[in-house]
């Protein structure tokens, strides 16, 4: 297994802005292989933090002094960073959230609480929602499903876990009124074709919603470009701070949704037996928002612009190649959706081993991996598999670590089988 990458790669520039790395664990220099769950924060969203919270931290939006109007001014600044990040245009709108579990609630939730007489959902409807998703954007719907009267169908993957556009087809009906999917499937990888798939459910009359989580920290879509209603994302998956996120949505449809959270700072005015609700983007941020995390958010869509994001996509697509053919050629290694190229996620089984065994051996090298269904068991149900290993890879990231990788694996197949 000889690494033949002896070329300066990008992860080894940039690893000094990265104060999480420096590390050991266990006596070896740490190898954080878990991005998929979260990343690390470089030194220039640090900073923000740092800076925000040390000069203007204040709450927002109606403080007459300067610190409140500074923050206000930061938090309002950061989202149209963010909304220029994600392609945004004039008709659409950003929502600040905690991520995307809280974003994609949002919506679910959003489209059945108005009531039978004026939700976008209603009794014999159709929500479709793909094989793949994280458990965020399944459980929601199952829900909104059962309070609205709506049924909820499946777009199944096939064996190899890949999404077809002739199945979704088959799918569509008069009724659908709502698609779901992800961009990149979390506990294997795999990119389906979601920009054909969103166009079909759009022509078919269905309000589109689009898991962004696991594309954004490399390969973010670009909203405006898609046949897309509502797109979620969070920061942890993006160099940033964990908490922080956003929904992204067309104002026509962001309208529709009734709101979440009902208090502070979302409503235009308060009788004791009514209220009426601001507009967008207010009226579904009740509360006080996270404007530390929002600014730092802002902070990490700059650090990945400014390290450039089809430099950082190659290269976490060739960290995942390396790691899949390396992981292939171990005898009882079996690496789930092999073809997923355009992707930072590399999931395997290994014959007669648990995961947990393998993710504790590799943890005494150094090397974090994640282990278990990583919040996707009907997809594991579905290809006939229990938890996985999972690696995943950020900007960071060296194919020295992935040797490392291999090498632990290998290791840990002598082991215990």
């Amino acid at each position: 297994m000889g690494d033949t990458h002896t070329t300066t790669c990008l992860g080894s520039r940039l690893r000094a802005q990265f104060p999480v790395l420096e590390q050991h664990i266990h006596g070896q220099p740490l190898a954080y292989l878990d991005n998929a769950a979260t990343t690390q924060m470089p030194l220039a969203v640090l900073d923000a933090l740092r800076d925000f919270e040390t000069r203007d931290r204040a709450n927002i939006h109606r403080g007459v002094h300067t610190l409140s109007q500074r923050a206000t001014d930061a938090f309002e600044r950061a989202r149209s960073d963010l909304k220029r990040f994600v392609g945004a245009g004039a008709d659409h709108e950003l929502v600040f959230t905690s991520g995307t579990t809280e974003a994609l609630n949002l919506v679910a939730h959003g489209l059945w609480a108005d009531g039978p007489e004026s939700a976008w959902l209603r009794a014999g409807d159709e929500i479709i929602v793909s094989g793949l998703e994280h458990h965020a954007n399944l459980i929601p719907w199952q829900q909104a499903a059962r309070r609205s009267g709506a049924t909820l169908r499946m777009l199944r993957p096939d064996a190899q876990g890949r999404l077809h556009t002739a199945d979704l087809e088959r799918l569509l009906t008069p009724r659908t009124r709502v698609l779901a999917l992800t961009a990149s499937a979390n506990a294997t990888g795999e990119r389906p074709p979601y920009e054909a798939l969103l166009t079909l459910a759009a022509r078919a009359g269905a309000l589109t919603v689009l898991d962004a989580a696991q594309a954004v920290g490399h390969a973010m879509p670009n909203i405006a470009a898609l046949d897309c209603d509502f797109m979620a994302f969070s920061g942890h998956k993006m160099y940033g701070p964990m908490g922080t996120g956003a929904l992204v949505g067309r104002r026509a449809a962001l309208e529709r949704l009734a709101p979440l959270r009902l208090g502070g700072d979302m409503v235009e005015w308060v009788h004791y037996d009514s209220a009426g609700f601001a507009g967008l983007p207010a009226r579904l941020e009740g509360g006080t928002p996270n404007v530390t995390g929002a600014v730092c958010l802002a902070a990490a869509a700059a650090f990945i612009e400014g390290t450039g994001r089809a430099g950082i996509d190659a290269h976490v697509q060739a960290l995942r190649a390396h790691a899949a053919t390396g992981l292939a050629a171990i005898g009882g290694i079996t690496v789930l959706a092999p073809h997923a190229h355009h992707s930072a996620i590399v999931s395997f089984v290994a014959e007669g081993v648990h995961p947990h065994d393998i993710g504790t051996l590799l943890d005494g090298q150094g090397i974090a991996v994640r282990t278990g269904h990583h919040c996707a068991q009907p997809l594991l149900d579905h290809l006939g598999l229990g938890p996985t290993t999972r690696a995943s890879f950020a900007a960071y990231n060296t194919h020295a670590e992935v040797e490392r990788l291999l090498a632990g694996v290998a290791r840990a197949m002598e082991i215990l089988q």
